[in-house]
């Protein structure tokens, strides 16, 4: 069945098309996609530019969305308690970005640990009411950096095995 999946992804989707979507799951994110990108073999410029704009696209939708998105959750019963939680994860990392406002935002994207990114940045930013443009101009600076950070440990673990191997 993995197999069947693997094959369906890499021979029929690409290579590349398998990174740049991965770069847009949530929680994923460039994280994901660029150690992706790098055990399969592809360029680090191609990863590097396939992720940051992948992880980019939901940037400005849930900037602008999220919290009219939410407000419609919390009213369908079955839909309330995800809403719920992702408030709560929200509020939850609020306080690192709160202390240093867009610099804190651009730390929170850019240092690539579980729990951070451009989604859950996002959220906050969203939700917290801060400006759209300055929001985006962060998170994208945030991005750029988490991806030179994941690129460097990435491409130089492939580099290290290949060296080695």
């Amino acid at each position: 069945m993995v197999e069947a999946i693997e094959s369906f992804l890499f021979d029929t989707v690409g290579r590349e098309l398998c990174v740049f979507i991965c770069s847009m799951i949530p929680i994923i994110e460039l994280r994901g996609a660029i150690p992706l990108g790098a055990g399969l073999g592809m360029g680090l410029f191609e990863t590097y530019f396939l992720s940051v704009i992948g992880n980019l696209i939901p940037v400005p939708f849930i900037l602008l969305l999220i919290r009219a998105v939410l407000d419609f959750m919390k009213k369908i019963k079955c839909l309330r308690k995800i809403a719920l939680w992702v408030e709560a994860k929200a509020e939850k990392h609020k306080g690192k970005i709160e202390k240093y406002a867009y610099v804190g935002l651009f730390l929170f994207v850019a240092i690539p640990i579980p729990g951070t990114g451009a989604w859950t940045g996002s959220l906050i930013a969203a939700l917290m009411k801060m400006k759209f443009w300055k929001s985006f101009l962060w998170v994208a600076l945030g991005v750029l950096t988490a991806g030179v950070i994941m690129s460097v440990i990435s491409f130089g673990v492939v580099g290290a095995i290949g060296f080695f191997g």
